[in-house]
């Protein structure tokens, strides 16, 4: 399998955990070895490995990301705008899918939680009761849990929400002290994050033995229940992505510009489908920056900031998906989900989307953060994968795009013009 791509290797173990499912079922078993029980292991093998590397990823991830931004050219007036911006349309992205997942409700099937189509476990009703039962007061509670008092014990716990804070301070007055010290505690972090990457990609070379034992599972015990909450789900996101990125960000470009985002769509479409074939927004940043300058006319000086910028920390389309994940999850499971578990959800997509924005696999690790930040068991995970590759193709493009937006808005901001102008000649010429 090392010459496949490694989405192709995961497809290809989706088929076959199907078929193998389907012909082994729970009570086939080889030489007095249940073949369900292996299927069990390799799920829960990889799942355990992704819990491993999630601690020190993040808060490499974060320290590192964060002391970039804050260094050099740092948190001048065109930065403070950019990432004030990335903070609020990566905010609407995440209760755009909150609405979507709480209109169709994907993990609801014919008035009944799809936890025995996905074949899931059944929670234990402390558990139910300690989600369902959080209140007004737990508000109060998440802000205090941003403020550890013991950062290491938060780190053993799994309170990520207190460990990404105090990674972003952390990495912000890194910047903040004496060169030699600073460029010492840089380079520490540094390998820390570059090493974990290592790790992680190691782990996700062994993805596809986990999707499959995930997958085989659940067809194993459930048959093709399975994917019709899965369909629904893919529809969510997809219809959920189109608002944002039809309805919001043109909203956005046309409040705070007065000009006609059409355009911008027309100068954005080559950076479009290069994200959506590659699936990389990295991959697609020189494509990016030349639509955005050449096409929508901005600036080099405030696009070769903004864009870069932006696709190392604003991932709209991620953490649209995280918080619909977590909820059709979250309803799989038939619980209720309040208004301060909602607020929770919201708030730990923001700050994961930012944190695990440049990391492989990031929609996996965001996650399984938030799940276990609301207590929610991390088996549904495995499946969710099933419809993965075509979504991070969809949300790669909203993603490029909510950074092309920003890079025009900034642009705007700072006095630029002849923005969004008719430049099509100019892109076809380049």
């Amino acid at each position: 399998m090392g010459a496949i791509k490694l989405h192709w290797q995961v497809l290809i173990a989706i088929v076959m955990a199907i078929f193998a499912g389907l012909l082994t079922g729970t009570d086939t078993s080889i030489a007095g070895i249940l073949i369900y029980d292996v299927y069990v292991f390799l799920g829960t093998l990889f799942l355990n490995a992704l819990k491993m590397v999630i601690v020190p990823l993040i808060m490499a991830s974060i320290i590192t990301g964060i002391s970039g931004v804050g260094g050099e050219q740092g948190l001048g007036k065109i930065g403070i705008k950019t990432l004030g911006f990335y903070a609020l349309s990566s905010t609407l992205a995440i209760l755009v899918g909150l609405l979507f997942v709480n209109l169709i409700a994907p993990g609801v099937v014919d008035g009944e939680p799809a936890r025995d189509q996905l074949g899931l476990s059944v929670v234990s009703e402390s558990l139910v009761e300690k989600v369902e039962g959080k209140g007004q007061g737990d508000l109060v509670g998440i802000f205090l849990r941003m403020v550890p008092t013991n950062v290491v014990a938060a780190a053993a716990q799994g309170q990520m929400l207190g460990l990404i804070f105090f990674s972003l301070l952390f990495g912000y007055f890194m910047t903040r002290i004496e060169p030699s010290p600073a460029k010492t505690l840089k380079n520490f972090w540094d390998g820390i994050a570059q090493t974990m990457m290592k790790i992680t990609m190691l782990i996700m070379k062994f993805s596809p033995y986990g999707v499959f034992g995930l997958v085989a599972k659940t067809v194993a015990s459930t048959g093709f229940d399975a994917f019709v909450p899965l369909l629904t789900f893919f529809i969510t996101v997809v219809l959920a992505l189109a608002f944002h990125t039809f309805i919001t960000m043109p909203a956005l470009i046309y409040t705070f510009t007065r000009l006609n985002p059409l355009r911008h769509f027309k100068a954005m479409f080559p950076a479009l489908l290069t994200s959506f074939s590659t699936a990389s927004s990295s991959a697609t940043l020189p494509v990016t920056l030349e639509c955005v300058e050449k096409g929508s006319g901005v600036s080099n000086r405030t696009s070769s900031f903004v864009l870069p910028l932006g696709a190392t920390v604003n991932m709209d389309g991620t953490a649209l998906y995280e918080c619909v994940a977590a909820m059709f999850i979250a309803q799989a499971y038939g619980i209720e989900m309040s208004l301060t578990v909602q607020f929770t959800v919201v708030l730990m997509a923001l700050l994961t989307s930012i944190g695990v924005a440049g990391i492989p696999a990031a929609s996996l690790v965001a996650i399984s953060i938030i799940l276990g930040a609301i207590g929610l068991p991390l088996e549904a995970i495995g499946l969710i994968l099933v419809t993965d590759r075509i979504l991070d193709m969809c949300r790669t493009s909203v993603n490029i795009f909510g950074d092309s937006c920003g890079a025009v808005i900034i642009a705007h901001s700072e006095g630029e013009q002849g923005l969004l102008q008719d430049k099509s000649k100019n892109l076809e010429a380049a």
